[in-house]
């Protein structure tokens, strides 16, 4: 099976399940515990922390350990409304085109009171900056967006909202889960205040993540507890933190040539499948991009039964994001872009891999020649020098 799905998960590295049985087998004790072991572990996950921040490019003592990226945005936004009321700053500023689980906490607080806007973007992803200097003002709690669409990989102008946030004295939240990994973006450099990640998403392990907190930045807790410096409470998961650290090490030894390589394979991908047929559409083409994402609708032939095809021929894609896969819903991604609902249905996503290789490509795009192409073929006739593949 050719994997094209990694902007939902990644197969954990050897070295990741290493560290991981490592950790369970000898460094189980409660970093809390003054005994030996828990010192021991304490000073493990001390190690840890640098090595995760090295790659993020923040100071260890910004890191915040968490059990995944919306954790880190509930933690984020929870924290900015608790922030800003004493300052009478109540209402949240989103890009319409943010991860599920954050517009669905957006929509939670709407429905109990909090004002939330939504910052439009155009038929290619990319965001209206001028709607967001309308948008902004001093009742702002909180300016956040996604770093890179975990659908399209359209790339946020960070730089340009980050002095519109600091312009207001608004706080600046980036989601960079899709980013880390497949961009060379940085904390200290994206001028953002708070930063969201997850281990999964380059090669470490599910149920950990990270929420980046500016040094000078005091942002209440989500749980009460004195672990991570009373930012996030409950004893510390230990084993997960180490295979986060082993999995920062080999993306940052790598760093420069995967994204080289990906970007190359995935103009490959890209050119292959514009070439099959004139229905083909690649969403986000006029965006800056992350390197991996190719984002395409072939025609309007609903994605479950393309992806169902593909599947069977030894591809895995997906339809938008994993979490909303088997939703009878259109994605809010492609609707906030002006596609139709049947449009926003036929949404598929490939998304490559550091250890995708050339002869992955050349076999996907096989398979989509012999699955989808007939499709395509028997929804828009063409002529046959047209229909041919180049």
């Amino acid at each position: 099976m050719i994997d094209l799905d990694h902007n939902a998960t990644t197969r954990p590295l050897p070295a990741v399940v290493q560290a991981l049985v490592r950790a369970m087998e000898s460094g189980w004790a409660n970093p809390s515990s003054m005994h030996a072991a828990g010192q021991d572990a304490r000073r493990a996950q001390a190690e840890a922390r640098a090595r995760v921040a090295a790659l993020l490019g923040c100071q260890p003592a910004e890191l915040v350990f968490t059990s995944g990226a919306t954790e880190a945005n509930h933690q984020a936004v929870l924290g900015a409304l608790a922030r800003g009321r004493a300052l009478g700053r109540t209402r949240l500023l989103l890009s319409a085109v943010e991860h599920a689980g954050l517009l669905g906490l957006a929509e939670r607080l709407r429905r109990e009171g909090t004002p939330v806007d939504l910052i439009p973007v155009d038929g290619q992803g990319r965001l209206d900056l001028d709607a967001a200097a309308r948008l902004i003002g001093p009742d702002v709690a909180l300016l956040s967006v996604m770093a890179a669409n975990n659908e399209t990989g359209v790339c946020h102008p960070l730089a340009e909202l980050s002095a519109l946030a600091r312009a207001h004295e608004v706080p600046f939240h980036v989601d960079a889960t899709q980013a880390v990994g497949k961009s060379t973006l940085r904390f200290e450099s994206s001028g953002a205040d708070l930063w969201s990640c997850a281990a999964h998403k380059l090669h470490g392990p599910q149920g950990v993540g990270a929420l980046v907190v500016r040094k000078g930045l005091a942002w209440p807790a989500l749980i009460e507890g004195k672990q991570e410096r009373k930012r996030r409470g409950g004893t510390e998961n230990g084993p997960g933190i180490a295979g986060f650290a082993a999995a920062a090490d080999a993306i940052s030894t790598t760093l420069n040539e995967d994204l080289s390589r990906m970007s190359a394979l995935r103009q490959t991908l890209e050119q292959g499948l514009l070439a099959l047929h004139p229905a083909v559409v690649l969403l986000g083409q006029g965006a800056p991009r992350i390197a991996n994402t190719v984002c395409v609708r072939f025609g309007e032939r609903d994605a479950e039964q393309v992806l169902g095809k593909l599947e069977r021929v030894g591809v895995r894609a997906s339809s938008g994001a994993a979490c909303g896969a088997g939703s009878t819903q259109p994605s809010h991604v492609m609707l906030a872009m002006g596609l139709t609902p049947v449009q926003a249905k036929a949404e598929v996503r490939f998304s490559l891999g550091r250890d995708t290789t050339a002869d992955d490509i050349a076999q996907a795009l096989a398979a989509v020649r012999e699955s989808v192409l007939p499709l395509l073929r028997e929804d828009h006739p063409i002529t046959p020098a047209l229909a041919t593949p180049a």
